[in-house]
C-alpha cells in the first residue's frame, strides 16, 4: 500500500516542486512504484516530468469534479519513471466549484483510495497557500515533507504550518504527521543558514532529514529541459543529494508502520 506524503510549505519559492520531481525521479532509480499528484495550478511539477500541460486532454482538475477516471487522468513521466496526475491552469477552477460540493476537503483522498495498492509512494506537490487544494492533499496524505530555506521568515512559516498539521489531525486527518523537514538551497557558506539549520534540529530533532539539498546550479536547470536532474545531469552535487534523500525517506519510512 503506497504512502501518501504531502510535500507542503505554505510559503513559496522553497524548494517544494523541486523536492516533488526529483525526489520521485530517486525513488523510481530505486525500484519503487511513483505517483506524483500536480496540485498546483501553475503545473510547475507537470512541465517539469517533461509532460506539456497545453496538450492536456484530462488533469487532476477533472478527477476532482468527477468529470474523468483515473486512468483517463494518470500519464507517464519518461523522463523520471514515474507516473502522474497532471496539471494546468484549469485547476484553480476547482478552488470554486468545488465550494458547494460535498465532501470537498476529500475528493483527492477518495480519488487515491482505489488506487494506493498500485504504488510504493503517491507524492502530492501543494501550491503554496492554505487553499481547498492544498487541504485535499493534507486530508488525502499519511504524512507531511516540509521543504524549507534556513532563513529568519521560514521560521514563521514553518510555525503557521504546524498549527495548519494540529488542525487537521482535529478535523479531517487524525493520522497526518511531519516525516521531515527537508533543508533546501542550502549554503554552508551562510552564517545565518548554520544558525537556523541548528534551531531547526534543536526544535525537531529526528523529524529533521540528516539530508541537505544544496543550492546548485543543475538543479535549477533542469525544468527548463522538463527533466528531473537525474535525467539532466546525474553527476550534480543536486542530483546525488536527492538520491541520499530518499535513501534516508526509504530507511524511515519502510522500517515503521504507517496507517494507510
Amino acid at each position: 500500500m503506497a504512502r501518501v506524503l504531502a510535500v507542503t510549505n505554505q510559503k513559496g519559492g522553497v524548494g517544494k516542486t523541486t523536492t516533488v520531481v526529483n525526489l520521485a525521479a530517486s525513488l523510481a532509480e530505486k525500484g519503487r512504484r511513483v505517483l506524483v499528484v500536480d496540485l498546483d495550478p501553475q503545473a510547475n511539477a507537470t512541465m517539469g516530468s517533461g509532460v506539456d500541460k497545453s496538450q492536456l486532454e484530462h488533469t487532476v482538475y477533472h478527477l476532482l469534479i468527477d468529470a474523468a477516471p483515473f486512468d483517463s487522468v494518470c500519464c507517464r513521466s519518461e523522463a523520471g519513471g514515474y507516473d502522474l496526475l497532471p496539471a494546468n491552469r484549469d485547476l484553480a477552477a476547482a478552488e470554486v466549484e468545488l465550494v458547494g460540493v460535498g465532501q470537498r476537503e476529500t475528493r483527492l483522498r477518495a480519488a487515491l483510495a482505489t488506487v494506493k495498492s498500485g504504488y510504493d509512494y503517491i507524492l502530492l506537490d501543494c501550491p503554496p497557500a492554505l487553499n481547498l487544494l492544498t487541504l485535499n492533499g493534507l486530508a488525502a496524505a499519511d504524512g507531511v515533507i516540509i521543504p524549507m530555506q534556513c532563513e529568519y521568515y521560514a521560521l514563521e512559516g514553518l510555525s503557521d504550518l504546524v498549527t495548519t498539521l494540529r488542525k487537521m489531525r482535529g478535523a479531517l486527518n487524525p493520522g497526518i504527521d511531519i516525516v521531515g523537514l527537508l533543508r533546501t538551497m542550502f549554503d554552508t557558506r551562510s552564517t545565518l543558514a548554520q544558525q537556523v539549520s541548528a534551531q531547526l534540529t534543536q526544535h525537531f530533532g529526528g523529524k529533521v532529514f540528516t539530508t541537505v539539498i544544496p543550492r546548485n546550479v543543475r538543479l535549477a536547470e533542469a525544468p527548463s529541459y522538463g527533466l528531473p536532474v537525474l535525467a539532466y545531469d546525474r553527476a550534480a552535487r543536486g542530483a546525488r543529494a536527492y538520491l541520499t534523500l530518499a535513501d534516508e525517506l526509504i530507511a524511515r519510512l519502510e522500517t515503521q508502520a504507517i496507517p494507510a
